[in-house]
């Protein structure tokens, strides 16, 4: 999709994560290969890349739908999950999911597609860590395993 093809995690048909920081071009990139929505996960305050607001006009000049949901991983909670699961069904597919480094952007990911599947946590992980975001040794991962369990 991008210069950096190979920094692009596609989880399934429907759901493409950078795990990398796009910037104009990337989304550029993403409408024209097909992306329909983009979804930032990104806090306003964060250094580096488009700012959420340039990101949306950004995204709005090339046609996609966008959703700016910050996410900071010490703030996840079952209802914060719920939330973006409900505002990632109302938005058309599919979509380009992004974080500074993907692992916020893939958890979310992994963790909607789990529920939505009947996936269990260590078969989330699983799927993750082979299409390349490995979230099996970090935080963030313990609670991708929980939710998901949680959600079988």
């Amino acid at each position: 999709m991008t210069d950096d093809t190979q920094k692009i995690a596609t989880i399934d048909p429907s759901h493409d994560v950078a795990l990398f920081l796009p910037d104009a071009k990337a989304l550029e990139q993403a409408a024209s290969a097909g992306m329909r929505t983009v979804v930032n996960f990104r806090a306003a305050h964060e250094k580096g890349g488009l700012s959420p607001d340039a990101e949306g006009l950004v995204a709005e000049k090339l046609g996609l739908n966008y959703l700016h949901h910050p996410i900071a991983p010490e703030d996840l909670s079952p209802e914060t999950v719920d939330g973006f699961r409900r505002a990632l069904n109302d938005l058309p597919q599919p979509a380009f999911l992004h974080c500074a480094s993907g692992k916020r952007a893939g958890a979310m990911t992994l963790m909607a597609l789990a529920a939505d599947k009947g996936w269990d946590g260590d078969t989330a992980l699983q799927e993750g860590k082979a299409r390349g975001i490995d979230l099996t040794e970090d935080g963030i991962g313990q609670f991708v395993k929980s939710y998901a369990d949680s959600k079988a």
